[in-house]
């Protein structure tokens, strides 16, 4: 099989040759039909800070979906031929595929069975990669985290590949969406598929009095004003990771009771359950495909701002 590799620190992905993948007792392996690009792999790839979470050489890769062509001894909730979407980060052992692993960017991977995730009919492969991680650390800081309702009013900030997400799930979920986006365009998006207000500045959520603001880019000045904006007694949760370092006004958090809080990617479940947003065939997302061939091209389009939506390396 082919896969792409990841070795050190500002080399470039090596296209390697390597046997099939055999599958342990309780693993199983797929043919990979989708593996989503992710700003993480281009973070392994330029900056040595990661270093510690990869187990180098590894194919990259922790977004993807499949189709089942063998399985472990000790499986028996898959067979041969079932369709399914991988949750990247193993709940017992915490191990990430294309991280500590073997991973998507590649013909076969070899995948643990408790990370696999059904794929219903009428899910495609490509929007089965796209809910592994974009869907899934959407909807987990949203409905599980900030534990959003049906009429509940909702900030949200940063209308990028998870922003897009979220704002659709929580349309459809039937919450009142208050969008904050710099671009026109996605602003635009967001006010054509249901936000019921849309900004440029964060600040302008707090006429909304919103009881709760999932934080997608943040940056510094992002969290901080979503701690000014969001409704007294309200939740601020902080999903992007734009600057790991962020000053914020305790004074606000302190005398308003703000609860401020992190989420990082959610579980098999949250998958299944973005499956199901899928299924009502109301979910609105840019979701652009590439060759496997052209990965590394893909990367370098992500690392430039010119992808718009997730970007998907699909076969047929």
């Amino acid at each position: 099989m082919r896969g792409w590799k990841f070795t050190k620190t500002d080399e470039p992905l090596e296209l390697v040759e390597q046997p099939d993948p055999q599958p342990a007792a309780d693993e199983v392996i797929l043919a990979v039909k989708a593996a989503g690009l992710c700003h993480t792999d281009v973070g392994i790839l330029h900056d040595p800070s990661w270093l510690p979470l990869i187990k180098a050489p590894v194919i990259l890769g922790h977004e993807c979906a499949g189709q089942i062509i063998k399985v472990g001894t000790n499986v028996h909730d898959f067979k041969v031929g079932d369709r399914v979407g991988v949750s990247p980060q193993n709940p017992e052992t915490g191990q990430t595929i294309g991280c500590m692993r073997d991973g998507g960017y590649s013909d076969q991977v070899a995948v643990p069975a408790n990370q696999l995730v059904p794929l219903p009919d009428g899910v495609s492969y490509v929007q089965g990669a796209s809910a592994t991680d974009a869907g899934m650390s959407s909807y987990h800081p949203l409905f599980v985290t900030g534990q959003a309702k049906p009429g509940m009013k909702v900030g949200i900030i940063g209308i990028g590949g998870l922003g897009e997400f979220a704002v659709n799930m929580a349309v459809i979920a039937g919450c009142d969406v208050y969008a904050v986006d710099t671009k026109a365009a996605a602003r635009q998006w967001a006010q054509k598929i249901g936000a019921k207000g849309v900004y440029a500045d964060i600040c302008d959520l707090k006429q909304a009095d919103v009881p709760l603001i999932i934080d997608f880019a943040g940056f510094d000045t992002t969290t901080n004003q979503a701690v000014k904006a969001v409704k007294t007694g309200g939740t601020v949760v902080v999903v992007g990771m734009g600057i790991l370092h962020s000053t914020i006004d305790t004074g606000e958090l302190i005398t308003r009771n703000i609860t401020l809080t992190g989420n990082s990617g959610g579980t098999p479940a949250d998958i299944a359950n973005v499956y199901k947003y899928f299924q009502t065939g109301k979910m609105h997302l840019d979701l652009p495909t590439t060759s496997f061939d052209k990965i590394p091209e893909g990367l370098v389009s992500l690392e430039k701002g010119e992808v718009v939506g997730r970007l998907i390396a699909a076969r047929a």
